[in-house]
C-alpha cells in the first residue's frame, strides 16, 4: 500500500513504463497487418519482380523475445527503483517516527513541565491561600489585641482618673486641714511671737538697764582707773624746772595684767619739751606696777591716758 506522497514521487516512473508498453504494443500490431496502397499502381510492362518469402514468425519471435527483455529490464529496474523508494520510504518512516518520538517526547516532557508547572502553581497558589489566611488570622488577632489592649487602658485611665480624683479630693480636703492647721500655727505663732517680743522687750529693757547701769559704773570705774594711774604716775614723776603749768601729753602704756609696765611713749599731742617728755616716760618705767586689783573689768594691755600737770 502506497501512501498517496509516496504515489506522486513513484508516478513518473509508472507513466514512463506505460508509455513503452503502449509503443511495443502498437509496433506488433503494426507488423502483422498487411498493407495496401489505397491507390494500385499499375504493373510495368516487361518487368519482371521476384519475390522473396520471409518467415515473419520468426521475426515476430524474436520482436517478442525483445519486448519481453526489455520489459524484464524494465521490471527490473521498476524493483530497484521500488526497492529504493522503498528504502527511502522506510528512511523517511524512520525519521518521521523519529521526528514524531521526538515531538512525543518533547510533548510527553512539555505535558510534564506543564504538569509541573501547575502543581507548582496549584503549591504556589496554596501557599499563598495559607499566607493570606495566617495574614489575615494574624491581622484578626491583633485586632483582637489590639481592642483588648484599647479596653485595657481605658479601665486603667479610668481607673486612673478616679484615683487622680480621689487624689484631687484628698488633696483638697488635706490642703484645707493644712490650711486650717497653718492658720491655727500662724495665729498660735503670732502668739508666741507676741509673748516672746514682750518677753524679749521686757528683757531688752532689763538688759538696757542692766547694761546702763554697768556702763555707768564702767564708766565711773574707769575714770577711777584713769586716775589711779594719773595719780601714781604724777607720784613717781621728777618734774624738771623746764616744766610748765597747764602741761597736756598723751602717754600710751603697754602693760600685763598685774599692771607691770612693759613699755610707755609719747603718743599724740603734748606741748612739753625733750626733757620734760623724758621725765614723763621715765616717772611711768619707774613705777613697780600700775593699779590693776579692783580694775580688772576695765584693765586693757595697752592704755592711753593724758598726763596733766597745772602747777602746785
Amino acid at each position: 500500500m502506497i501512501a498517496p506522497e509516496q504515489f506522486r514521487d513513484y508516478f513518473p516512473s509508472f507513466a514512463l513504463a506505460i508509455g513503452v508498453h503502449v509503443l511495443v504494443a502498437l509496433a506488433m500490431i503494426l507488423g502483422t497487418l498487411n498493407w495496401k496502397p489505397f491507390r494500385q499502381q499499375p504493373t510495368p510492362v516487361g518487368l519482371t519482380i521476384e519475390a522473396v518469402m520471409v518467415d515473419t514468425s520468426q521475426i515476430l519471435q524474436q520482436r517478442q523475445e525483445a519486448l519481453e527483455a526489455q520489459e524484464a529490464a524494465e521490471q527490473r529496474k521498476l524493483r530497484e527503483e521500488r526497492r529504493e523508494r522503498e528504502l527511502e520510504a522506510q528512511k523517511i518512516r524512520e525519521q518521521q517516527a523519529e521526528e514524531q518520538r521526538k515531538i512525543d517526547q518533547e510533548k510527553r516532557r512539555q505535558e510534564a513541565l506543564e504538569q509541573q508547572r501547575q502543581k507548582e502553581a496549584a503549591e504556589e497558589a496554596r501557599r499563598k491561600r495559607e499566607a493570606q489566611e495566617k495574614l489575615q488570622q494574624l491581622r484578626l488577632d491583633r485586632e483582637k489585641k489590639l481592642q483588648e489592649e484599647r479596653r485595657k487602658q481605658e479601665q486603667e485611665l479610668e481607673r486612673v482618673r478616679q484615683q487622680a480624683a480621689e487624689a484631687e479630693k484628698q488633696r483638697k480636703a488635706e490642703a484645707e486641714r493644712l490650711k486650717e492647721m497653718e492658720a491655727r500655727q500662724q495665729r498660735e505663732a503670732e502668739q508666741k511671737r507676741q509673748q516672746a517680743a514682750a518677753v524679749e522687750q521686757q528683757k531688752q529693757e532689763q538688759l538696757a538697764d542692766q547694761r546702763a547701769a554697768q556702763a555707768g559704773r564702767i564708766a565711773t570705774l574707769e575714770d577711777e582707773y584713769k586716775a589711779a594711774v594719773q595719780r601714781v604716775v604724777t607720784q613717781n614723776w621728777l618734774r624738771p624746772p623746764t616744766a610748765q603749768p597747764g602741761l597736756r601729753c598723751t602717754l600710751r602704756i603697754a602693760q600685763i595684767p598685774g599692771g607691770e609696765v612693759i613699755s610707755a611713749a609719747i603718743a599724740g599731742s603734748c606741748n612739753a619739751d625733750d626733757p620734760t617728755r623724758r621725765s614723763i616716760i621715765a616717772a611711768v618705767e619707774r613705777v613697780d606696777a600700775l593699779p590693776y586689783r579692783g580694775y580688772e573689768e576695765v584693765f586693757e594691755r595697752e592704755i592711753e591716758f593724758i598726763f596733766i600737770y597745772d602747777g602746785d
